[in-house]
């Protein structure tokens, strides 16, 4: 019993939000992550200290886990933020920044947080509804007869991760690869209910980015050189395949769950490998020309089966067999203690040898149309490879001792094929940010005395939570610069764009070129004013359609439309946290 501790009693924080540690972490939480925010996001390392690899990244799905906190309060915005990623894959850190700036504001406004609250789910509401308008200024229908725009959202994703210190040409080579990929893993033709396909990625160091390529189909890494005569050797007509996934070894253990009886003078070892060579005497009376396993296949049935000229495949792993198996058609055996059935057999249309630096690749091409197509990614340093492939339609990673698996989609991927639920990006460059502040700074300032009365707070109360509210959207615009640059937005559309500190004493018209996503040139008509001082309010007019003007910048449309809620929401919970009551025993 004198080893018996008596327990701590609990840690009660009341109104953390007045607590001034809890308010530095938040404050330190805010500085780190805006930062990172944008193309020229400055990249962290995160190092914890009692060992461990060190993370080099600016990205809110890799950053985020790699902080550890010991404040609850901290830690319920961070999950919060980790679950929209998780879910929606982008726009984590546009959550986050304007979560701790919806805090930020709050606890500078004199207003009771309740209001606050209040306030806040009110003009969530106003830009939920304006966002889904179909004329709102600050949204975009994306047209799939053109690949322009989905390879414009493409490459501010993979601009986003200043990580893999791509040149220009190397992010928009990505980009179209990135949606080529995407559009081959789209079936065409199939009527009723189709699935989406799959994306293999294959990585390659030491080799330039531009050297990175799709290729329809699937491609595996191979090590036999016995592999190449055969392979070229293989006659034009669809080649049967069968896929293997129970082992092959010969070992007792690795045959099937259950008890084993064996006789004292029996030999297991013959009997199995007899059982073994009349499954390769099945196989090449069935001509087959590929075998595949997922698992470990026995050295004398190896032999035997290539004897007899059929291409072996051994430990496939099971990332690769459900692409395999979409591709070939063929369905997993997993015994061998019966016939394999004819049903269980597929098929491919070629066979051809692909070869990239050190690594030789056996490029399995699809009888008929496949929604299976492999992505080369190369990349000077496998430290970049490793942020890149993050951004990339990655479902599967052949070799990658830096990430995190478990990531459920990634970014580039996951973004494109949201686009297709909704057909809609939203302008980026802080463009999206600013023009929603104006709009509800215009459209509150009309109905603020009916809206005042429906909450049930004054009208000058409801100015300044709108006030706080808009100053939180362009802060999040404002973050995007990391040159000690002024942020300013046009008076007629409501766009942002970043100019030098120098500006400031000349003719801002003559500093700004382009807004932040290339939609708004300037002009002599166009008036602008920095975002940091008091403008009279005004409706945003929305651009008229311009063939001439493309966008430069696209942001998922899907997932910032959630991160905006979620950030809002979070906010809001957090204002609302009355106690934390934390075990410390």
């Amino acid at each position: 019993m004198s080893r018996v501790v008596k327990k701590s009693p609990s840690l009660c924080t009341d109104l953390p939000l007045d607590n001034t540690d809890v308010c530095a972490k938040l404050h330190l939480l805010k500085q780190l992550l805006g930062s990172c925010f944008g193309p020229t996001g400055r990249l962290k390392q995160v190092h914890n200290n009692i060992g461990g690899h060190v993370v080099t990244t600016s990205t809110s799905s890799v950053l985020l886990p790699a902080i550890s906190s010991s404040q609850p309060f901290v830690n319920m915005i961070k999950i919060s933020i980790l679950n929209h990623v998780s879910r929606f894959s982008d726009c984590g850190l546009f959550a986050a920044i304007l979560c701790l700036a919806l805090i930020d504001q709050s606890q500078r406004s004199p207003l009771r947080k309740n209001v606050s609250i209040k306030v806040n789910k009110h003009l969530l509401d106003v830009c939920t509804s304006y966002l889904q308008r179909g004329d709102c200024g600050c949204k975009l229908k994306l047209d799939f007869c053109s690949s322009q725009n989905l390879i414009t959202l493409a490459r501010s994703v993979i601009s986003s991760k200043p990580a893999c210190v791509l040149t220009e040409a190397e992010t928009l080579h990505i980009s179209k690869l990135v949606v080529q990929a995407f559009l081959l893993a789209i079936p065409c033709g199939k009527p009723g209910i189709v699935s989406l396909g799959k994306t293999v990625t294959v990585s390659v160091e030491g080799y330039s980015v531009l050297h990175s390529a799709v290729f329809p189909g699937l491609l595996i890494n191979i090590t036999d050189a016995l592999f190449l005569d055969k392979v070229e050797n293989q006659p034009l007509t669809p080649l049967r395949v069968v896929v293997f996934s129970a082992s092959l070894s010969g070992d007792l253990s690795e045959l099937e769950d259950g008890t084993i009886e064996v006789y004292s003078d029996a030999d297991t070892d013959s009997q199995i490998l007899n059982q073994l060579l009349e499954l390769g005497k099945q196989m090449v009376k069935e001509e087959v020309k590929l075998f595949v396993c997922q698992k470990v296949i026995n050295p004398v049935l190896q032999h035997y089966l290539r004897t007899h000229g059929i291409i072996v495949i051994e430990r496939l792993g099971i990332a690769l067999m459900e692409p395999l198996i979409r591709l070939t058609g063929a369905q997993p055996v997993a015994t061998i203690h019966t016939t394999v059935p004819k049903k269980a057999y597929g098929e491919v249309g070629d066979l051809s040898i692909q070869r990239f630096g050190s690594k030789t690749l056996l490029h399995l091409h699809p009888l008929q149309q496949s929604a299976i197509c492999t992505i080369i990614l190369c990349h000077r340093n496998d430290t970049m490879l490793s942020e890149l492939k993050t951004s990339l339609p990655v479902h599967f990673h052949l070799r990658d001792r830096f990430f995190n698996f478990h990531l459920v989609c990634q970014k580039t991927e996951h973004v494109l094929r949201l686009t297709l639920k909704e057909p809609f990006a939203l302008l980026g460059g802080g463009c999206t940010e600013t023009h929603l502040a104006a709009y509800v700074r215009h459209k509150s300032m009309n109905e603020a005395t009916d809206v005042a009365s429906v909450i049930g707070c004054s009208q000058t109360e409801y100015l300044l939570g709108v006030e706080a509210f808009c100053s939180s959207l362009e802060c999040v615009a404002a973050a995007l610069d990391h040159s000690s640059g002024n942020s300013i937005i046009d008076l007629i559309h409501g766009h942002h764009c970043t100019v030098p500190a120098e500006s400031i004493n000349k003719n801002m018209e003559d500093s700004v070129s382009f807004c932040g996503c290339g939609l708004v040139k300037s002009s002599p008509s166009k008036k602008w004013t920095f975002l940091n001082t008091k403008y009279k309010e005004f409706s945003p007019t929305p651009l008229y359609e311009d063939t001439t003007l493309q966008p430069c910048v696209l942001d998922s449309f899907t997932a910032k439309f959630n991160a905006l809620q979620v950030a809002i929401e979070t906010a809001n919970l957090a204002l609302d946290v009355r106690y934390i009551i934390q075990d410390v025993n």
